[in-house]
């Protein structure tokens, strides 16, 4: 009786087995779609949580994000901040300086204002200039990887603020010469490497 049940349950596994049995198309298809380089959807994408909910990006979040990090918005927010910046400069420094006029001469209110606009505006385009200057190099020095000093800048640190505030204090410095534009590049490198230092070590 033991014989009979024995040999029914090793016809029954290699009944299974035989109908079980993967053909070598089957094989070429879950190979194609495990080790293969098909694109295929996923629904449940795990990803591992440090701090906080995490969110997948969309496409659109990625180029508004790819946009805002370019030389170009840089560049433009800057001189925008620099220009409103300057403008509040010049207007305080306007309102507190002496008016230069003629002992029997009293200004007007009209003069007075115009004054104070053509100051405000002048310290405001000065401020933009600079700072449009100066974010487009130091981008263009960690992006493009210029070569300065023999070396590839493809990194930000603290010599990125030197050589840009070197180049902007020399350009901007070159419209009143050659000598004003040394001294404004080494100005304008010495304050930048002072403000990167204390920004870094802080």
């Amino acid at each position: 009786m033991s014989n009979t049940n024995s040999s029914k349950s090793s016809t029954s596994l290699l009944e299974t087995s035989e109908n079980t049995a993967i053909s070598d198309m089957d094989l070429d298809n879950i190979a194609r779609y495990v080790i293969g380089t098909q694109q295929r959807f996923r629904e449940n994408i795990i990803i591992p949580r440090t701090v906080g909910p995490v969110q997948l990006k969309t496409n659109e979040q990625k180029l508004i994000e790819s946009a805002m990090e370019s030389c170009i918005f840089k560049s433009i927010a800057s001189c925008i901040i620099g220009y409103g910046l300057g403008a509040a400069i010049g207007l305080f420094s306007s309102s507190v300086n002496p008016n230069v006029a003629a002992v029997e001469k009293q200004q007007t209110v009209r003069e007075v204002f115009r004054e104070m606009k053509t100051t405000t505006l002048g310290y405001a385009k000065n401020f933009a200039a600079v700072g449009c200057v100066f974010s487009a190099i130091e981008c263009a020095i960690e992006s493009f990887h210029f070569i300065i000093s023999f070396h590839y800048r493809g990194k930000s640190d603290w010599k990125n603020g030197t050589y840009a505030g070197g180049l902007t204090g020399g350009i901007i410095g070159l419209r009143a010469g050659v000598k004003a534009g040394l001294i404004g590049a080494a100005g304008f490198a010495a304050f930048s490497t002072a403000i990167d230092y204390y920004m870094h070590r802080s």
